[in-house]
Formats: structure tokens, C-alpha cells, sequence
């Protein structure tokens, strides 16, 4: 049997040799994740003797991420906003990029704003956005039903109201929304073939497929978020890194004002907005 800490290096090794990027992290993950403790307690424990369950269990993780499972579906959970949401196979993967849709949605709500997110996958923009604002109330729809169990189970555990909806987009919509939000299906359909196998492989290509051009959505949303944004509200979707301008443009035929395309971290650009004309008032 091994001590913690020949387990870790065993880990990162096995990692490295099946080309894992952050093998490191990956590897101190999943054995925090089986031992249910942080890295104070593995330093006071890491010359100690791990149970034979345990180094089994551990080397049964490993395998799977060894295989490009991605760590958060091994682990069931997944890190956005500073929260902690379930998720698996049926939802993708929170990521830090999307965090800016929330951030521009935050600077443009009210705290009693009415909110639609549209292929909610694990709800973790609307959750994100009501937890921030106690006061709103919101709507997450998504087509895939397996998706919504993920984002009702989220709802549960960060104890934050939310109503999910099974949906084709806004098939099954009703009333108008101060703040229209959407992270909808984007890659173009023959570049999935392409992306890392954490992606290709184990993420749900119902949520990556964004037709010939990966613009598909983009055009349902804009030709139809009209007839469910109050006067002045908003409509802020997280883009491909190539296709701001041309989201921009729908948004501009489609008569939106204050427009913007913001971009990530990396200056990439990540999330475009606009806003609904306000109805003019007449004295």
C-alpha cells in the first residue's frame, strides 16, 4: 500500500503520460475530491498509509481522467461565480468565460428585474444572476430535459427560486422579461469534430452545435427576443471569439440600441449586448 503522498506523485505521473494538461492539479483534485479533505490535512497525513479502498478508488479516477473525462464530470461538481453547481453529462461545463455574460448582466439589472436565460444547461447564469439579486425572479428553458433535472437540482442546493421550463427556445415562453440572457449553441457543426476530447467526446453536442456556421441561434434569438423584452431591456448572449460583428449586425437590423460587443479576459471577444428601444413618451 501506498502513503498520500506516493499516491499523488503516482497520480501526476500517470496523468503526464496520458497527456492530461494540469496533470498536477487534476491529480491533488481527484484525491481531494475521494478523501474528502483539503491541503492543510494532507500535509499534516502525506507519510501516512492510505486504506487499499483508497488507492483503488483513487486509481479508478485516475483511469477515467486518464481517458480525457473532464474533471468535473468525475467529481460531479463545477466551480462558477464563486458558487458550486452539480453537473454531468447532460450540461456543459461552467466556464470562467461566461462569467462576463453574468458580470455585463449584473451592471444592467434591476433588483426587481424579470429575467429569461434561454439553454439554461446547469442554470448557472440565472442562478448566478438571482443569488446576486434576491429580488428578481427568472425563467431558465432548455429543449433538453435531462439538462433542467441538472439545473432544478442546482436551484435546490443553492436554495435560490428559479422556474425551469422544457422548451424549444421560446416556444413555450410566456409574459416579457426585463433581461433576456443566453450561452446558446455556437461552434460551427464541422469544427466539433476537431475540439479536445474533454469536449468532443463527453460534453452534449445538443449544447455545442450551432449549425453550418455556428450561428444558427443567433438568429432565432434575435429575430424573436423582440416580442418577449419589456421596453428597454436588454439582450446579452456569450459568443464565439470570431463572430461579434456578425451578431452585432442582427442586432442592429433588428432595431436594438446601445450595443456592445465585450470581451474576455484574454481580449477575445465573449458576450455582445443591446437593448430594446424605449417607448417614447408623448406630453
Amino acid at each position: 500500500m501506498s502513503t498520500y503522498v506516493e499516491l499523488l506523485s503516482y497520480g501526476r505521473t500517470y496523468l503526464q503520460q496520458h497527456h492530461v494538461s494540469d496533470a498536477e492539479l487534476d491529480a491533488w483534485y481527484l484525491l481531494e475530491h475521494l478523501i474528502g479533505h483539503d491541503r492543510s490535512w494532507y500535509f499534516l497525513h502525506m507519510k501516512e498509509t492510505a486504506d487499499f479502498d483508497v488507492e483503488e478508488a483513487y486509481k479508478k479516477l485516475l483511469h477515467l481522467r486518464g481517458e480525457h473525462k473532464p474533471l468535473q464530470q468525475i467529481t460531479g461538481k463545477a466551480y462558477f461565480m464563486g458558487l458550486e453547481f452539480s453537473v454531468n453529462e447532460h450540461v456543459l461545463i461552467p466556464r470562467q468565460d461566461t462569467e462576463i455574460l453574468v458580470e455585463e448582466a449584473l451592471k444592467r439589472m434591476s433588483e426587481h428585474a424579470r429575467i429569461l436565460d434561454l439553454c439554461t444547461g446547469s442554470g448557472c447564469i440565472l442562478l448566478s444572476l438571482l443569488y446576486n439579486k434576491d429580488k428578481a425572479e427568472g425563467i431558465g428553458i432548455d429543449i433538453s430535459e435531462e439538462a433542467l433535472k441538472v439545473a432544478r437540482q442546482n436551484s435546490r442546493m443553492l436554495h435560490v427560486s428559479a422556474k425551469f421550463v422544457q422548451s424549444n427556445l421560446f416556444e413555450n415562453a410566456e409574459g416579457t422579461f426585463d433581461l433576456i440572457v443566453s450561452n446558446p449553441p455556437y461552434i460551427p457543426a464541422k469544427v466539433i469534430g476537431g475540439l479536445m476530447k474533454e469536449v468532443r467526446d463527453y460534453e452534449p453536442h445538443l449544447a455545442l452545435d450551432g449549425g453550418e456556421d455556428g450561428l444558427d441561434f443567433y438568429r432565432r434569438i434575435v429575430s424573436q427576443a423582440g416580442d418577449y423584452l419589456n421596453p428597454g431591456g436588454w439582450l446579452i448572449m456569450e459568443i464565439g471569439q470570431e463572430q461579434g460583428e456578425d451578431v452585432k449586425q442582427m442586432l442592429l437590423c433588428a432595431g436594438y440600441e446601445e450595443i456592445a460587443v465585450v470581451p474576455d479576459l484574454a481580449g477575445l471577444d465573449r458576450v455582445v449586448v443591446g437593448r430594446m428601444h424605449q417607448e417614447e413618451i408623448h406630453v
